[in-house]
């Protein structure tokens, strides 16, 4: 009898997947940067916990390979758009109003090639 695991094919991982992970990783990041520079003490720490937390949390829930709810894909990119929107908005809220576009464009263009990839 053959085993069902054996059956399932290898993915092996690309360098889209570590583009993917490091713009997620950098969205968290701007997210926890944001929270704690644009907020006087005490509101400071609170937004930089919470902030990323949340983000990190929809992540897990909707848009992760292993995601907890299984949704439509419209939601998936929804969610992803709002990570990554939300983080290029906290760069131009540190007056970093390039820095911001051009994350936000490489992450839209990261996260689309691997959509399509996917496809």
């Amino acid at each position: 009898m053959a085993n069902p695991a054996s059956e399932q094919p290898i993915r092996r991982i690309t360098a889209l997947d570590v583009l993917r992970l490091l713009s997620e990783l950098a969205a968290f990041a701007i997210l926890a940067l944001w929270g704690f520079l644009a907020w006087p003490f005490w509101s400071n720490i609170v937004f930089g916990i919470v902030t990323p937390g949340i983000a990190i949390v929809l992540w897990a829930l909707f848009v992760s390979p292993k995601a907890v709810l299984s949704v439509h894909p419209f939601i998936r990119i929804v969610v992803e758009l709002m990570v990554f929107v939300g983080a290029t908005i906290a760069l131009w809220g540190l007056d970093l109003p390039w820095l911001g576009l051009g994350f936000g464009v490489a992450a839209v263009a990261i996260g689309l090639a691997h959509r399509l990839r996917s496809l």
